[in-house]
């Protein structure tokens, strides 16, 4: 199941995807609504995982683009100390379920 992670700080969006691919999960991540406009336009991500740092209006425009281009679940998270656990307890879940689902 392909993620995509959009978050404002490469730092923390670096961090997700280091736990998320070293836990065995397909994983990029970008830091611009374009970055990830362009990725979702290829189509074949499953769940968008969207950070805290993102304003409403930008969240709100993905999450339309996003169901428009088949991505099953959008998930909003903000995080937490230490990322790796947070990430594994709120992320990892999420995406098991979407690709059990088929």
């Amino acid at each position: 199941m392909r993620t995509l992670v959009l978050g404002r700080s490469p730092d923390r969006v670096a961090a997700v995807l280091a736990t998320l691919r070293a836990d065995g999960f397909d994983a990029e991540g970008v830091s611009t609504d374009d970055e990830a406009r362009a990725l979702l336009a290829g189509d074949g991500f499953g769940v968008l995982i969207i950070g805290g740092g993102v304003g409403p209006d930008s969240r709100a425009a993905l999450k339309e683009y996003a169901a428009e281009h088949g991505v099953r679940r959008v998930v909003d998270g903000a995080l937490a100390e230490p990322f790796d656990a947070y990430v594994r307890r709120e992320f990892e879940p999420v995406i098991r379920e979407v690709a059990a689902a088929g």
